[in-house]
């Protein structure tokens, strides 16, 4: 059996060679296996909120059968998501301002819009 670890995960064998296992006398019972783990470490971090806030988190943790941390660090991801799909909207506002689309593509897309195909 080994086990390797490396930046965020580890990985090993726990089974032996054919030629081990003839030598141990496992022939037909043994049972081979490889893993992968994979951890991310998670930071403490201390955060100021207001005290009806804080009583929304614990209540959604407990709805959700969680931890206020999960809670948390869900919400923060989703609010980074909204963030980079907003950055990608006004980037592509302001290339298209810049370029504006010519009346020559607009009846081409317009097609491929429509719902249902027709």
């Amino acid at each position: 059996m080994g086990i390797s670890c490396a930046a965020n995960a580890c990985w090993g064998r726990s089974f032996a060679s054919a030629e081990e296992r003839l030598r141990s006398g496992r022939r037909h019972n043994s049972i081979d296996v490889e893993y992968y783990v994979e951890y991310t470490p998670h930071m403490v971090v201390q955060i100021v909120i207001d005290k009806k806030l804080l009583q929304a988190a614990d209540q959604a943790a407990r709805r959700a059968r969680s931890n206020r941390s999960a809670v948390v660090r869900d919400a923060l991801r989703q609010h980074l998501r909204r963030l980079e799909i907003r950055d990608k909207e006004e980037r592509d506002r302001q290339g298209y301002s810049r370029k504006p689309q010519s009346r020559e593509e607009t009846p081409a897309w317009e097609a491929e819009a429509a719902w249902p195909p027709g």
